[in-house]
């Protein structure tokens, strides 16, 4: 059985993160229920869509429990970054908790469009493991309206109208608000080097 845990929260981006991690040589076994958690080594919270309907589908498959014991390594990608945090402006929601804020809404300006959509620089805040040979201007792929703020969790930046957080990581716990499965090699360097995390730098 897969040491690697990819957690069905209804996002359309599952088979995309599935075929990435295949592309590294991992066969990460799909999760929709909280007994599928427990031999795993790491899991991975991907997501597209919104934070309430993704709250409620993680409730009824008794997920949220299980997700905020977690003692191994866990990555949300897109909405499951947001997910990540104590609530969400989308759909006024509480969240899983597990890193301090609140997501709010992009606000967006003149001549920017809102969602977010599209190639952009990101900014190193702090080093970390997980950025192990990602460049100070490489470029991520990044798809959402909503956006967490920078906090002292931030390990990455990236800014559209306004700066928001584009990577956070605490203690066992990260997040990448863009897309490493559509982002290339950036991407596929983000997931080698969560598949070698040792969650704690």
């Amino acid at each position: 059985m897969s040491a690697v845990a990819l957690i069905d929260a209804g996002g359309a981006n599952l088979g995309s993160v599935r075929y990435a991690l295949e592309r590294l040589g991992v066969d990460a076994r799909i999760v929709r229920d909280g007994d599928g958690l427990r031999d795993a080594q790491r899991v991975i919270l991907p997501g597209v869509g919104a934070a309430r309907p993704a709250m409620v589908l993680l409730r009824e498959r008794g997920l949220l429990e299980p997700l905020r014991a977690l003692q191994v390594p866990l990555l949300g990608i897109c909405l499951g970054m947001q997910l990540l945090f104590e609530s969400s402006e989308e759909g006024d929601v509480e969240c899983l908790g597990l890193l301090p804020g609140r997501v709010r809404k992009l606000a967006g300006g003149a001549g920017l469009r809102v969602p977010h959509m599209g190639w952009n620089a990101l900014e190193k805040v702090t080093d970390s493991q997980l950025l192990a040979g990602v460049g100070e201007s490489d470029q991520a792929y990044f798809v959402h309206g909503y956006a967490a703020p920078v906090t002292q969790d931030c390990i990455a930046a990236c800014t559209h109208g306004e700066r928001f957080a584009a990577m956070v990581r605490s203690g066992n716990v990260a997040g990448a608000q863009f897309h490493p499965e559509r982002s290339a090699a950036v991407g596929a360097r983000l997931l080698s080097n969560f598949l070698q995390w040792d969650g704690r730098a």
